[in-house]
């Protein structure tokens, strides 16, 4: 992407009703929807994230499914969620919010027990060892994670890595999570629920075009 269009969508992105963009200090000294975000909404509704939005289809796509429920896409690269904001104005999607902030700001973001899910579609998996701190579902992440979450909250990974894939199965038996499905080719073995299956990403379709097996793990977290 070239840098004037980056411009061009970090201004748009600024004139966006669902894009918030605090400063690190402003989340640090008391972030203003930490435990508020129904006032935000402006309803009751369970909020769900996806971490690490990317152009947010996920957010967009998973909003469009459940009307009933608000998520919120969560990235640090502004120019790459205009797309999601973008369409879910152009749709009227009022369930949806991008926020544009670090990971690992999680909880002081969002209040205890606040989170009722959280989506993480296709990451990094940080292959190399000197980067596991990086990784979305190290057990750095996966405890401030469990700080946000409701008792009963999931937690979603979908990935092409088969090593994204193993890496977090043996982590979650080590901690004794409570796995509710695992499949390591879910468009090829049944089970897997609907919107795994039907909502798909630009660079998932890429994957499966090449016979690549994408897959999924659903799982709470111990407290």
């Amino acid at each position: 992407m070239g840098s004037k269009n980056k411009l061009k969508r970090f201004a748009e992105n600024e004139t966006f009703s669902n894009v918030i963009q605090p400063k690190r200090d402003e989340i640090m000294d008391g972030f203003e929807y930490k435990g508020k975000w129904h006032d935000y909404f402006k309803n009751d509704n369970p909020v769900v994230l996806e971490l690490g939005c990317g152009k947010g289809e996920y957010t967009v796509g998973l909003a469009r499914r459940f009307p009933n429920k608000n998520f919120i896409g969560i990235d640090i690269k502004g120019a790459r969620f205009w797309r999601g904001a973008k369409t879910a104005l152009e749709e009227n999607l009022e369930n949806v919010a991008f926020l544009r902030t670090q990971i690992e700001l999680i909880d002081h973001l969002f209040g205890e027990n606040e989170v009722s899910g959280i989506w993480i579609t296709f990451p990094d998996p940080q292959i190399k060892y000197k980067r596991t701190k990086h990784r979305l579902t190290n057990a750095f992440f996966l405890k401030k994670y469990g700080t946000v979450l409701k008792t009963e909250g999931t937690v979603h990974l979908k990935t092409d890595s088969e090593f994204m894939h193993g890496y977090t199965l043996g982590l979650l038996h080590g901690l004794g999570c409570e796995i509710l499905y695992a499949n390591h080719d879910i468009y090829r073995n049944e089970g897997a629920p609907r919107e795994v299956l039907e909502i798909q990403t630009f660079y998932e379709n890429q994957y499966l075009e090449k016979n690549k097996a994408i897959t999924y793990i659903q799982f709470r977290l111990t407290n």
